[in-house]
């Protein structure tokens, strides 16, 4: 951030660099920069060790070399800077190194600016891939691209016009001279000895890399010893794999397709299966696992594929598609396991609009769909449903995934009545294209129902199935042979707490069921303005 200063001027540039310095250059600033960075460079090599595939996204990839790539290009960079200023006395100012680098060895600013973009770059991936399963940072994605592209181009940008400054004050007899004697600039011996310190650290890097990469086969060889585990998927596949292998890994170094948003860092569930043999040899659930599992309600079957690493024979189903992306799973919620749940459905209808859409363009038709399902949507929505989708003329509602029965059948019900005034607008509006006013029956039920991510690849959506279901459907189709707007049931009545004694009741058989229900009758749902909750 402080090179984007050298766009104003190289004092900016240099007043900049002071703040810098006074966050990093001092004892417990130093602990924390070195201290983070040898961390991060042990665990990529023992996430490297660790790993038993490399059947990697592109993503991943990506940020993997560009990982291997920083110790080369940053350690002649900080051997020369602070290595030079603690050992000699050499004060690195932002004259000095761009004099360096634009006039003395203008090789190195090539590299420089590559290192920016490196660096960079990895940071980015990093924190895109942990920050993105956050809703919060859904919202600011936007801003965050934005600033990811700004950043290091105004960073090169500074740096660029800095190093034109200095090549113009270069241009001064004695200045560059002057610079180098201000600076304590390091003599040849000084600069002998960093470089042979550079080289050494090269080759412990390179040494440590290359330990690392040999010692997988041992490890692969000892592990051998401990023998095989089966794992059997849905399909009927069977792969051996070592102990020690986690679920996610046997499907990647196999290539079967299982579902991984996180890249099986455990941050994300959607690589979770469900056990359906050896769930009891499996290893217990580390505490990281089972918060995981314990914030999406899963049972106890359901284990995380990159957490799990079976020591006995076992068989598994992925619980979702591969094609889940962070767009389709939305946020954690056990509606993406399968949950029973009390939940309102509502159905709704167009009347005779097969007969209406034969009297008109395929155009017409289109265009009159699309606005009704619009006006039903945004009454749904505004009343706090989730619209679960279309089915030719008629929409299927889900309220109560986020609120209590309560909560969920009034705002039912204030859907009713905001359909009916939207459909009185519709006829406004196409009162001289339709030869009869549009009806709609609407049929409103409660009750338990399995709610889930159901479906198959990109169509895969949030639905729910059951009897609960299957009854509103009902309810709805009543509303024709009663000649109304809307029916729903008692239970519905129940939990709105309804003053039902203005409300015309019938009991009515539906098919599928043994006894009668009691429903209550409303001929136009514009009529519930009178519940006192309904504005």
């Amino acid at each position: 951030m402080n090179h984007a200063l050298g766009v104003i001027s190289l004092d900016a540039l240099e007043y900049g660099r002071d703040w810098f310095l006074l966050l990093w250059r001092n004892l417990i600033g130093a602990i924390l920069l070195y201290g983070a960075l040898l961390a991060h460079m042990l665990l990529a090599l023992w996430v490297i060790y660790q790993r038993r595939s490399f059947r990697l996204r592109a993503v991943e990839w990506a940020q993997l070399l560009l990982g291997l790539c920083i110790p080369v290009l940053l350690i002649g960079h900080a051997l020369n800077t602070r290595l030079a200023y603690q050992l000699f006395g050499q004060d690195d100012s932002y004259h000095l190194e761009l004099a360096i680098f634009f006039i003395l060895k203008p090789e190195l600013i090539y590299q420089q600016m590559l290192l920016v973009l490196v660096v960079w770059g990895h940071g980015c991936i990093g924190l895109h891939q942990w920050l993105r399963l956050k809703p919060s940072y859904r919202r600011v994605q936007w801003l965050a691209y934005a600033v990811a592209l700004l950043l290091p181009g105004a960073a090169l940008a500074g740096t660029w016009v800095a190093g034109r400054d200095i090549i113009n004050l270069a241009s001064q007899s004695d200045w560059l001279d002057q610079q180098r004697l201000q600076d304590n600039q390091i003599n040849n011996d000084q600069l002998e000895y960093l470089s042979s310190l550079e080289n050494g650290f090269l080759g412990l890097a390179a040494l440590a890399l290359l330990a690392v990469v040999l010692l997988r086969p041992l490890r692969r060889m000892l592990r051998r010893r401990r023998g095989l585990v089966r794992v059997t998927y849905p399909d009927g596949a069977q792969i051996n794999v070592l102990r020690g292998t986690t679920i996610l890994e046997a499907s990647r170094i196999h290539q079967i397709s299982h579902a991984s948003v996180c890249g099986g860092r455990g941050r994300c569930s959607t690589c979770r299966v469900r056990v359906v043999q050896g769930l009891e040899t499996l290893p217990p659930l580390s505490v990281e696992e089972a918060r995981i599992l314990e914030r999406i309600g899963a049972d106890r079957s359901v284990r995380l594929a990159c957490q799990t690493r079976p020591d006995r024979d076992c068989s598994v189903v992925p619980l979702l598609n591969q094609g889940t992306n962070v767009r389709s799973i939305g946020v954690e919620s056990p509606e993406l396991v399968g949950q029973e749940r009390q939940i309102i459905v509502v159905f709704v209808d167009l009347r005779e609009f097969t007969t209406l859409s034969e009297q008109k363009l395929p155009y017409d038709v289109v265009f009159i769909l699309n606005n009704y399902f619009a006006a039903m949507g945004s009454a749904i929505t505004m009343s706090g449903g989730y619209v679960d989708k279309f089915i030719g003329d008629g929409v299927m509602a889900l309220f109560g995934l986020k609120s209590g029965p309560q909560e969920a059948s009034r705002a039912a019900l204030k859907s009713a009545y905001l359909m009916a005034g939207e459909l009185t607008k519709l006829n406004q509006t196409f009162e001289h294209d339709l030869p009869k006013p549009l009806r709609l029956g609407i049929g409103i039920h409660c009750g338990p129902a399995i709610v889930g991510t159901m479906g198959y690849g990109e169509t895969s959506s949030l639905t729910a199935v059951g009897d609960t279901v299957n009854t509103a459907s009902r309810l709805e189709g009543v509303t024709k042979s009663l000649d109304v707007q809307l029916v729903f049931s008692e239970v519905v009545a129940e939990m709105a707490d309804l003053p039902t004694d203005l409300l015309e009741t019938k009991e009515i058989e539906l098919r599928g069921r043994q006894n009668r229900m009691l429903t209550y009758i409303v001929p136009d749902a514009s009529n519930l303005k009178i519940l006192s909750w309904i504005k």
